[in-house]
């Protein structure tokens, strides 16, 4: 079976406004960019200026060292707009911290759009939780880089 490449991931991507997605894109073979807080930093200030800019609405995030998940309500951009604003900003905020690496973040991106069933809530905890189950902390709350619409 062949590994899934960014245009794979796009066959079949429908984009629908106002519907809930969980998000994940991954740093160029998996190289943990954000365990250095700046640089985590500036891709959570892409994630809300996404938000700001009206693109979607920001339900729950976690910046894990490789990669990010972010489960959002689309608003007025497709997938593949939303993902391309914050890739690209956030790339170009990570060169200019003096990330060399390129490219910066893999091709494509992995979207799932959430079912009217699914509780969006265990989502958002299932996302918050990566790092605990990554055993990067041992409680959630001490992980600097996530955040939800409930806290």
């Amino acid at each position: 079976m062949p590994t899934p490449q960014g245009s794979q991931l796009r066959r079949g991507r429908y984009s629908e406004p106002g519907r809930l997605y969980v998000l994940t894109t991954v740093t160029h073979h998996r190289q943990p960019l954000f365990l250095d807080l700046h640089h985590a930093r500036a891709a959570i200030r892409f994630l809300r200026q996404a938000d700001q800019d009206g693109h979607c609405r920001s339900l729950a995030w976690v910046v894990m060292p490789d990669h990010v998940h972010w489960l959002i309500e689309l608003k007025k951009a497709s997938l593949s707009t939303l993902m391309r604003y914050f890739k690209a900003r956030s790339s170009h905020a990570l060169r200019k911290a003096g990330v060399s690496t390129v490219p910066i973040r893999q091709a494509g991106f992995h979207d799932r759009a959430l079912r009217r069933e699914d509780d969006v809530v265990m989502v958002a905890r299932y996302i918050v939780a990566n790092p605990l189950r990554a055993g990067l902390v041992e409680k959630v709350g001490r992980y600097p880089h996530w955040d939800a619409v409930w806290v």
